[in-house]
Formats: C-alpha cells, sequence, structure tokens
C-alpha cells in the first residue's frame, strides 16, 4: 500500500505515519520541515500546503493509492490540492470535523443532519463564528469537504468528521491542562455533572481508522468514542495517574459556573453544556471497523507523554486554555459558601 500524508509530524498526522509504517506500508510524507524531524523509514517531499507550485512538484513523486489529508482548513488551498492530487491518488481521506455540521453542539448528530453551506474555493474568513456555534473552521471545514469530494468524485472520497481527538502529542493542550492541574492536588474545581457521558476520541484510534478507509472504504463517518464514559471517569483517570493524596474534586453544577462567566469550553477544558456536544453518533464507523479504546488509557498514555516529553503548547488555542489559581479559588470559596461547607 503506497500511502500520501500531507503534513505527517504533528499529531493526527504523526500517529497516522507512526500506524502506517506498523503495517509495513511504503509512506511519502508533504512538509514544511520547519519544526521536528521527518520520521524514520518515510519518503519526504519539502513543500507548503498552500502553495500550488509545491503541491504539484509533490504531484510527481506519485502515484499513491490514497492520501490522508489533515491540514485541510481552508476550501480554495483544499480545492488546489486535490486537482493537483486527482490523477496521482486514488483515493483522497479528508479530515473534517463535527464542527462541520450546522446543529453542533446544539443538536444531536448523524451523517445526514445538515452540513454548513461553504463554497469549495472560499478563503480562511467565510463564514462567522456564533456562541454557541457556528464557526470559521466549520465553515472552512465543510468546504473542504465539498471541495475533495467535488474533485475525486463519492466513489473516491472519504471524509472523516471526528470530534474532540486526545492523546499523546496533543497540541491543543485539553488533557494535559486537566493532567497537570490534577497533579497540583488540592481542592479542585469540576464542572457540571459527573455522571455527563463524554466522546473524546484517542488520536491513535482516529488513525487507524483512517488507514482503513485509506484501503478502500468510501463514505462519510462521525469518530467519536460510543459515548458510554462520563466526565467523572474523565477527571478520576486524571486524578489516578497525575493527583497527590489528599486531592479532592469539588463538582460544581452547570448553573453555578454559567452565571458566574466560566467560560465554556476552554476555561474549563472539555466542559460545555449544550445537549449536542457529546451526542455525535459514531455507529457507521464503528460498522465499519472503527474501535475506540477505553479513556482510562488515553489518560494515562498521555500523562506518561507528559512527564516524560513535555507537551509543546504554544499555539493560540492552547494559550486560551485553563482557569487561573486565583479564579478557581474565588469560585470554589464562592460555591462552598453557598453550601455552607
Amino acid at each position: 500500500m503506497r500511502l500520501l500524508v500531507l503534513g505527517g509530524t504533528h499529531f493526527l498526522g504523526r500517529a497516522v505515519v507512526s500506524a502506517a509504517l506498523d503495517r509495513s506500508w511504503d509512506v511519502t510524507i508533504f512538509r514544511r520541515g520547519t519544526s521536528g524531524d521527518d520520521p524514520a523509514d518515510v519518503h519526504s517531499v519539502r513543500g507548503d500546503y498552500t502553495n500550488p507550485h509545491d503541491v504539484a512538484r509533490l504531484a510527481e513523486h506519485g502515484p499513491w493509492d490514497a492520501v490522508i489529508d489533515p491540514l485541510a482548513f481552508v476550501p480554495r488551498e483544499t480545492l488546489s490540492v486535490a486537482r493537483a492530487l486527482k490523477d496521482h491518488v486514488q483515493r483522497y481521506v479528508v479530515v473534517s470535523t463535527v464542527s462541520a455540521y450546522e446543529g453542533w453542539p446544539v443538536e444531536p448528530l448523524i451523517e445526514s443532519s445538515t452540513v454548513l453551506d461553504c463554497p469549495s474555493d472560499a478563503g480562511p474568513d467565510y463564514g462567522y463564528d456564533g456562541d454557541p456555534g457556528p464557526s470559521t473552521y466549520g465553515f472552512g471545514k465543510a468546504g473542504c469537504e465539498r471541495a475533495v469530494a467535488g474533485t475525486f468524485g463519492e466513489d473516491r472520497t472519504t471524509i472523516l468528521r471526528p470530534g474532540v481527538i486526545l492523546g499523546p502529542h496533543e497540541y491543543v493542550g485539553r488533557l494535559p491542562w486537566w493532567l497537570r492541574r490534577l497533579e497540583g492536588g488540592g481542592r479542585v474545581l469540576a464542572p457540571g455533572n459527573p455522571a455527563r457521558t463524554i466522546q473524546p476520541v484517542d488520536v491513535r484510534d482516529v488513525a487507524d481508522f483512517a488507514l482503513r478507509c485509506a484501503e478502500g472504504i468510501s463514505g462519510v463517518f462521525n469518530v467519536t468514542a460510543p459515548g458510554i464514559e462520563t466526565f467523572g471517569d474523565f477527571l478520576g483517570a486524571c486524578a489516578a495517574v497525575a493527583a497527590p493524596t489528599g486531592t479532592e474534586l469539588i463538582w460544581a453544577p452547570d448553573e453555578f459556573l454559567v452565571s458566574n462567566g466560566v467560560r465554556q469550553w476552554t476555561e474549563l477544558p472539555l466542559w460545555r453544556t449544550y445537549a449536542g456536544t457529546w451526542d455525535v453518533d459514531s455507529s457507521r464507523a464503528r460498522a465499519a471497523g472503527l474501535t475506540t479504546r477505553p479513556l482510562a488509557k488515553t489518560v494515562r498514555d498521555t500523562w506518561e507523554w507528559v512527564v516524560g516529553e513535555g507537551p509543546e503548547l504554544s499555539n493560540e488555542r492552547a494559550a486560551e486554555l485553563g482557569i487561573t489559581a486565583e479564579r478557581e479559588a474565588a469560585l470554589l470559596a464562592e460555591y462552598e459558601s453557598r453550601h455552607h461547607w
């Protein structure tokens, strides 16, 4: 199997390359080469996804059986890449997101749910940011889906719509933030209902499913965990590997946090009150071979990475994460005073 991975050294791309090499596939990566080293045993082509001349030069290194594209964010750029690779790749697997749905995070979602309307040649600023949604990010991903499907056709296109992806080498930093907070111990502000079910998926499971699709599965697939584990399970797993003795989780209700202006999704990562956030049906992907490991395994492996290599969280999204110690203490004091603790 000859595989092209666009990127290939960053989080999901890295996991895809590792899993493909484990299968003894012939792997080519296309990257700028500005950070990190090339993985061993791959063919590396230098170039910029946004530069048509670089992409045209990449095509000369083909053909490939499939390409996996985690870099699709701007429709007109993805359209240019798809057109350049059309005659050199049999199948295009594009990594989209549940944010491409018009109803996320408010409504339960299946693959036939309405997708945001975005032209295949749209630029980076197309759409708008709503609260709770949609977002320019979601519009862009929807346009990238359209760009690939319109170029390769439905029979040669696979669209993956993951929800939250966690695991080693996570660059956003949601799970690393919680691990470091639990490592700090003390009284920890825990958000909402501990019985709330959640659906984060391990990056390695997304990678494995992407490779399965690359072998010949077309269509659109939501890629999430089944939603049988809870936020309590999640923070419990974080505490089990990172927290010192005496650490206590204080679960504050949604209403208290919302009334105090706590920013959902960022100030307390992964906490969001909207009903559709963790109600994404991935049964179609499971029927096609998606398997997901227990959340505790993802947490444990991520903790080993955090204390071993340490995450590099210098991106804009990571900078938005986390509540300050002072604000957390003030909220805990207010909440506990209301309950006379």
